[in-house]
């Protein structure tokens, strides 16, 4: 069984901007309280084959999380794997980047979260968590990026 989360927000940055820090892929402990941790392999610019290696905290529990970059399209469109094995794990997720006629950019953020295991009976709980913070995380997500110098 899957779920799937998403949420929408307009950040006042132009597009090139907002994609270099997403694609950046070390922000995330500024946005989300989950990730006490995180770090690109190999160092450097993001590419498809790019991994983030992070430390995530949910319902007092850590767990290793390995996320591979999985498409890279300038400056519109990311997307990601999971690739650890954990009870409840994000099978894809992504942003989805377009320019607004006043110079903003509109971002469009999901993750679909899959169930194994003793995680099929959680990923219905984790998937309405993760609903229902979806607002706050892409205002989270907005205030990093529009206080953040690019790259």
């Amino acid at each position: 069984m899957a779920t799937r989360f998403d949420a929408t927000v307009e950040i006042d940055r132009p597009i090139e901007d907002v994609f270099a820090i997403l694609a950046e892929g070390t922000h995330d402990p500024e946005f989300s309280p989950r990730v006490q941790r995180i770090e690109k392999q190999p160092p450097g610019p993001t590419a498809v084959g790019t991994r983030f290696l992070s430390t995530v905290k949910d319902a007092g529990m850590k767990t290793r999380r390995e996320f591979e970059i999985t498409e890279l399209v300038a400056p519109h469109r990311i997307r990601w794997q999971e690739r650890s094995k954990n009870a409840v794990m994000a099978a894809d997720g992504g942003y989805d980047l377009e320019p607004t006629a006043g110079g903003a950019t509109k971002v469009r953020l999901f993750n679909t979260l899959e169930g194994h295991g003793v995680g099929k009976l959680l990923v219905g709980l984790a998937g309405s968590a993760a609903r229902k913070d979806a607002p706050a995380f892409g205002q989270r997500i907005k205030a990093v990026v529009e206080a953040a110098v690019a790259p």
